[in-house]
């Protein structure tokens, strides 16, 4: 590793002008990247650290500009850059094959002509790792699942060849083993051609496990900076400890995971209810098939005439699952993406007509009801649901207190404006937001107050149960920490019983009284969290288990 920086960030300031006036993003920022090194820019939501990336890629909005400082990169241009952006799906054209916008990048820095152009686009989907590369290539993004989309997104930011690659929350959303492989082959590619990375991430797991140095960024400045090695073992700054204490851990407890002194929701000062374990199950799932018929199949003369597909033009998403959930009890549902656990707990939820099987909901089939009648009906109140990502979930044009409103207006029986007010906020004051917020829109609120606004919604009907989708997957680790003692203290007090479907293991530990792991459409494994998540009996278990980054204990 040579001692020269390849990138020097010197006293940068940068500032956006707002309707209110000039907001100060990032300050007096200082780093410095030598060749072939991997260093880390970690902190929560609006600490600075994409800002800061985004200035030394000179992508900054209209509104922004290096009000101080500069950049210095090794004296190249700044095409010697490239960038592999958080949501891969956004950054890829929808309506465009992957392999020529593969090619766009290749002619805009005429690395290719017509004689090679296919050629090469097709060998960086086999660099990155791209299962049959050839027909990929005349895919569109849709038809890829998240982890292929941003190894789509990995070749698009390698095919320019570039010296320094940043990498914006490459695995935010990915499943465990998945994250593993991304990370692995980034580093693989980028050691292969000597080239630097910047990892941004508020992921403290990675930046340790794939970072030589780490940077820590709170509210625009750099708090602390040391080798990968020292700062997790013996961080120095209060907020990196603050990081790191809620950081789920092997061994930790929900309440462990909040900074000391932290206010608990209302919820959590509330009785514990009272519930009969002996009681026959709130759901109980038999059995349960989910069917598609796979791409580009096309139906056989048999089947126009009403006879069953053929197996071969099948596609088995839920392959005969069987569970329950108790009343009162928190039930984790995890595994790979692609495993079936969305499916399942789509079919759960009435939002998607089963195959065959039966979904028994407090002694009655409500499997049998089609989807779209059971929106209606009186038992969909009693089945709520919180989703994965709290602003694509919430309606940009509803205030907070009319999204929580929106289940009561429909379901709830509540008539006149000031009662419907008077329930909002009380729903808002149980999940710990502020009243005087409820009038915002969601772009008014943190990622912390939107996943309270989601979680108002699911519960204003009194819900018996509520699916969790990765409810915590898109927000910061202090963030994740408050919202998951939030769902501990609402559970204890109100009785609910939860469907957890997530990829972060130790949340489900955490949280989770039994686990459910599911791999291609069956359970592999199901037990209680400390038989599934300890004993490590299945294989597979262990594998998702060991591809989860940790800091240094």
């Amino acid at each position: 590793m040579s001692d020269a920086p390849l990138l020097e960030i010197k006293d940068v300031t940068v500032e956006f002008a707002t309707r209110r006036g000039i907001v100060r993003a990032v300050e007096q920022i200082n780093i410095s990247l030598t060749k072939g090194e991997t260093l880390g820019i970690v902190g929560e939501s609006g600490s600075g650290k994409s800002v800061t990336s985004y200035a030394v890629m000179r992508i900054l909005d209209r509104a922004g500009t290096i009000a101080n400082g500069s950049v210095v990169f090794s004296g190249i241009d700044v095409r010697e850059m490239s960038m592999i952006f958080q949501n891969p799906r956004a950054a890829l054209n929808p309506i465009r094959k992957v392999g020529r916008q593969i090619e766009d990048v290749l002619k805009q820095h005429v690395l290719a002509d017509t004689r090679d152009i296919k050629e090469k686009a097709v060998e960086m989907l086999r660099q990155v790792k791209i299962a049959r590369p050839e027909e990929r290539y005349h895919a569109y993004p849709f038809e890829l699942s998240g982890g292929m989309c941003q190894r789509i997104v990995i070749a698009l930011a390698l095919a320019c060849q570039p010296r320094l690659l940043i990498a914006d929350e490459p695995t935010t959303g990915l499943d465990v083993t998945t994250q593993k492989s991304v990370m692995d082959l980034v580093v693989e590619l980028t050691r292969a051609r000597g080239m630097s990375t910047i990892l941004i991430t508020h992921d403290l797991g990675l930046a340790a496990a794939y970072c030589d140095r780490v940077v820590v960024m709170e509210k625009g400045k750099i708090v602390e900076t040391a080798m990968s090695s020292e700062i997790f073992k013996s961080p120095s700054h209060p907020y990196t400890k603050r990081l790191m204490k809620a950081t789920p851990k092997v061994g930790g407890t929900l309440r462990g995971l909040l900074p000391d002194g932290a206010e608990l929701s209302p919820a959590a000062s509330m009785p514990k209810m009272s519930i009969d374990k002996t009681e026959k199950p709130l759901l109980e799932v038999r059995n349960l098939v989910k069917e598609y018929p796979r791409q580009g199949a096309t139906k056989t003369l048999g089947e126009l005439l009403g006879k069953p597909a053929p197996a071969e033009s099948i596609f088995r998403a839920v392959d005969g699952i069987s569970f329950t959930v108790g009343k009162g009890e928190s039930v984790g549902l995890v595994g790979e993406s692609g495993c079936g656990k969305s499916t399942t707990s789509m079919m759960v939820m009435r939002l998607l007509d089963k195959t065959s099987g039966d979904i028994i909901f407090s002694g009655e089939d409500i499997g049998s009801i089609p989807a779209s009648e059971f929106a209606v009906l009186p038992q969909r109140k009693r089945i709520q649901m919180v989703f994965q990502d709290p602003t694509d979930s919430l309606n940009p044009r509803f205030t907070a207190v009319r999204a929580i409103a929106d289940p009561i207006m429909r379901l709830g029986g509540i008539s006149g404006r000031d009662a419907l007010r008077a329930r909002c906020e009380e729903l808002a004051k149980l999940v710990g937001l502020p009243v005087e917020l409820l009038d915002r829109f969601p772009h008014q609120l943190s990622g912390g107050q939107k996943a309270r606004v989601g979680i108002a919604r699911a519960i204003a009907l009194n819900p018996e149960l509520v699916i969790l989708d990765e409810p915590t997957a898109a927000l910061d680790v202090s963030v994740q920490a408050v919202v998951l003692n939030l769902l501990q203290d609402l559970k204890d007090s109100l009785g609910m019983s939860y469907l957890f479907v997530s990829h972060d293991l130790n949340v489900v530990r955490l949280l989770c009284d039994r686990v459910i792991v599911m791999r291609t459409g069956k359970v592999v494994e199901e037990g209680t969290a400390e038989e599934v998540l300890g004993s490590l009996k299945a294989e597979y278990t262990r594998e998702l288990l060991t591809a989860i980054p940790h800091p240094p204990l």
